[in-house]
């Protein structure tokens, strides 16, 4: 295992924080990451999370634990060979179209998604995603769009969430400013 990089971030929209680091693990990349914040509801959540992707940025599984309130937290995610998505053990339908997984609680996983689109100036792509929801203890899909604007800018769209903004990348990916959601702290 060799450490690449990693990121400290600050939430915008509600007290917490996330620190992340991206290592290198023989043929394929690691996320390993915590976050604790307040969610929504005003209840704390601690969470650790992990994210596997084999060496071409393909996701291949994931684990999410900790808790949320008094309730406690344990996701399993992985993704088989035919590209359908399993969430602790039971087939999700309707995600084989999806090529990543998003933690929707962290910046860190939209690094897997612009590294493996890898995106010349000007140009854009759809990256469909297998999407953690934590108010549902569920996956499900998330369209989200990227366009390279600049070295380090990408316009991002999620229609599920009404939400499209500029996104600043550090050199290896990681997300730096997300709007109104997180900022890098130094």
């Amino acid at each position: 295992m060799q450490i690449v990089a990693t990121m400290f971030w600050r939430r915008l929209d509600l007290p917490g924080h996330d620190a992340c680091r991206l290592e290198k693990h023989g043929n394929g990349w690691q996320l390993d990451g915590a976050a604790v914040f307040r969610n929504e509801d005003g209840r704390p959540v601690r969470l650790d999370y992990r994210l596997h992707c084999d060496n071409a940025w393909h996701a291949q599984w994931g684990r999410v634990r900790g808790w949320i309130g008094s309730a406690a937290v344990d996701f399993a995610i992985a993704r088989g060979s035919n590209g359908e998505w399993s969430f602790n053990d039971q087939v999700v339908p309707g995600l084989a179209h999806c090529t990543d997984l998003d933690f929707g609680f962290t910046p860190a996983t939209n690094l897997v998604q612009l590294r493996r689109l890898n995106l010349k100036l000007g140009e854009s792509a759809q990256a469909p995603a297998a999407w953690l929801d934590l108010d549902d203890d569920s996956l499900g899909p998330l369209m989200q769009t990227y366009e390279r604007r600049a070295d380090s800018e990408y316009w991002y769209q999620a229609p599920r969430f009404d939400y499209e903004s500029m996104l600043v990348v550090t050199p290896e990916g990681f997300v730096s400013q997300y709007p109104t959601l997180w900022a890098a702290e130094d």
